[in-house]
């Protein structure tokens, strides 16, 4: 039975996706303020979080960002925050799904449903290698030739995801699907940028690449550079 917290100020939605996820055989703890529901997960360690982002103590990007200083729990951001800037925000910051409001309770269980498998689709096999190239997935770590590579949260869910596929190139409509969350036809500015930073970080460029590897009309690949 997985666990859940759900972090909520307003009454009414924190009642019934309690009462709904609890009936549908969840272990759920609810919370109405930001500091309460980091506590909550620090005290718990539950499988999920769902977090509102209009909290009255904390906004809920700044509790965000304290649940990934402590803990690397899926969360999935429910917030009347639609705009493009809030979403790419959210999963940059190491959100795993956003959710806007107003959603249908069938519609959040079934985020939590694919949310819960992928955490568990990983959770056999803590580490990737690939090369000098060293990813734990729980611990969300990177090393490259023993040293400690530091990576946003969106950098690291690209880079493992790529890893998780090494050797296959991806296109970008997958990774805007998968990484991002984005439906299918968005903009892939973003994973340029994103690509970029990484290819830096790794030390390489895309004229001179080792892992990261291009193929120009078709996608991206990480590989062995051995």
């Amino acid at each position: 039975m997985a666990s859940i917290v759900i972090i909520e100020d307003e009454q009414r939605i924190r009642s019934l996706v309690t009462s709904v996820l609890a009936e549908r055989g969840y272990e759920v703890r609810a919370t109405a303020t930001a500091l309460d529901g980091l506590r909550t997960i620090v005290d718990t360690a539950p499988d999920l979080v769902i977090l509102d982002l209009g909290l009255p103590d904390l906004d809920g990007m700044e509790l965000l960002k304290m649940i990934r200083a402590v803990s690397a729990v899926p969360v999935i951001v429910a917030t009347a925050r639609g705009e493009d800037r809030d979403i790419v925000r959210t999963l940059d910051l190491g959100a795993d799904d956003h959710l806007v409001k107003p959603f249908s309770v069938e519609q959040l269980e079934a985020r939590v449903r694919a949310v819960l498998r992928r955490a568990s689709d990983t959770s056999g096999d803590d580490r990737i290698v690939v090369g000098g190239l060293v990813i734990d997935l729980k611990a969300r770590d990177v090393t490259l030739d023993g040293e400690v590579i530091r990576l946003s949260p969106k950098e690291f869910d690209l880079l493992s995801y790529l890893a998780e596929h090494a050797g296959d190139v991806i296109s970008r409509q997958e990774l805007l699907a998968e990484v991002w969350r984005q439906p299918w036809g968005g903009s892939d500015k973003t994973i340029d940028v994103h690509l970029s930073w990484l290819r830096t970080k790794l030390g390489e460029t895309a004229a001179d690449s080792r892992y990261l590897q291009t193929v120009h009309g078709v996608g991206v690949k990480l590989v062995d550079p051995s």
